[in-house]
């Protein structure tokens, strides 16, 4: 399992993945055959100790549509179905036809495979050609950070009121602490941080998980 956590010290992250919820055989072969498969984007797939965190948010929002940006090899798409109750529905969008196949393998194993639509193409066609009416109760934005911005800016009249927003990297591997970040990403991480901030549609909170993960709640219908 990748320690993609750069502030935090390996023996701490090993302690928080043992007394956290444990994997079963499907998550973790999952992990170990993207890490064989494709040893360098492995990279951007969730960290262990995010998944429980991923099923709790879903059942304490009680979601039952749900949307996550940027799929990879479905390991956070996994924990998001297995929140979701029996009639949920997980709409997950991505690009990679390759990545997505072992996905839904997974799906398939895990039994959840019912709960999830997957649709290739351009994610920001994707939510555009979606409802424009609030009707998500949970998002999991996790995908290219030149286009945070843009996807947050579709996503959030999409939720509703009450309604949970999870980002992923809003740390981008500490490149935001730079004042310009050379990190190609950074920077958009950065200017996306400044305006989650801001925005008064949202009330947020910043989690030390991972690589920095935002939890913002839809408090505004306008």
């Amino acid at each position: 399992m990748t320690h993609r956590n750069e502030w935090m010290p390996e023996e701490l992250h090993d302690y928080t993945i043992a007394i956290g919820p444990p994997l079963d055989d499907v998550a973790r072969d999952l992990i170990a055959e993207t890490g064989e498969r494709f040893p360098g984007p492995a990279q951007i797939q969730i960290p262990p100790e995010q998944s429980g965190f991923l099923t709790l948010v879903t059942q304490l929002v009680g979601a039952r549509s749900a949307l996550e940006v940027g799929t990879f090899t479905g390991f956070s798409s996994l924990a998001i179905a297995r929140g979701l109750p029996a009639d949920g529905r997980l709409l997950c969008l991505d690009v990679n036809e390759e990545w997505t196949s072992v996905a839904q393998r997974y799906w398939e194993r895990a039994g959840v495979a019912d709960r999830i639509d997957l649709r290739i193409g351009p994610a920001l066609d994707s939510l555009r050609a979606l409802p424009a009416e609030p009707f998500l109760d949970l998002v999991f934005l996790d995908a290219d950070k030149e286009n945070y911005l843009a996807y947050w800016e579709e996503l959030v009249p999409r939720v509703r009121p009450g309604g949970v927003l999870l980002v992923d990297n809003v740390f981008f591997h500490l490149s935001v602490l730079e004042e310009a970040p050379t990190r190609p990403g950074g920077a958009a991480v950065k200017a996306f941080n400044r305006r989650v901030r801001d925005d008064p549609r949202v009330t947020h909170a910043v989690l030390p998980l991972g690589d920095g993960v935002t939890m913002a709640r839809r408090v505004s219908s306008e």
